[in-house]
């Protein structure tokens, strides 16, 4: 009689376990489907994707640190770096200030510049070629 109330109960926990994981990974990939689904929808630029380290946009970097968004590639880099400062500081928790926020602070900084390090670097290697390269001499004493 024992046996057959521990059979049942071993049936009965796997058949819930089993829907339970089932229920899961059907959540998983509907939620995998609809982030694909924004993704080709959404946003087609790189400026509208997420980034896969922070999962922001580079729309919600440029609300958070109050500066207009790249046109065409050229940002107020100084704008940038001197909203970022006076946020971060604000926001310090040793002030009375919120540590999330400074954290959304410092990954808005982190999204705007690894949109607009390429282009810097094209910028850079551009003005390279056409002032000519210029390299830096050590002198030993």
């Amino acid at each position: 009689m024992a046996h057959r109330f521990v059979i049942t109960a071993f049936l009965t926990g796997s058949r819930i376990l089993g829907r339970s994981f089932m229920a899961a990974y059907k959540q998983a990939q509907a939620s995998s489907q609809y982030q694909r689904a924004q993704g080709k929808a959404g946003g087609v630029g790189a400026s509208g994707r997420a980034s896969l380290s922070s999962g922001m946009t580079l729309d919600e970097a440029c609300r958070i640190l109050n500066v207009k968004p790249p046109a065409n590639g050229q940002a107020n880099i100084e704008e940038v770096l001197e909203r970022y400062k006076r946020l971060f500081d604000a926001n310090d928790p040793q002030k009375g200030g919120s540590f999330y926020l400074q954290s959304k602070i410092v990954r808005a900084k982190e999204r705007f510049e690894s949109e607009l390090g390429p282009i810097r670097e094209k910028m850079e290697t551009e003005a390279e070629t056409t002032e000519g390269w210029k390299p830096k001499v050590y002198k030993d004493r």
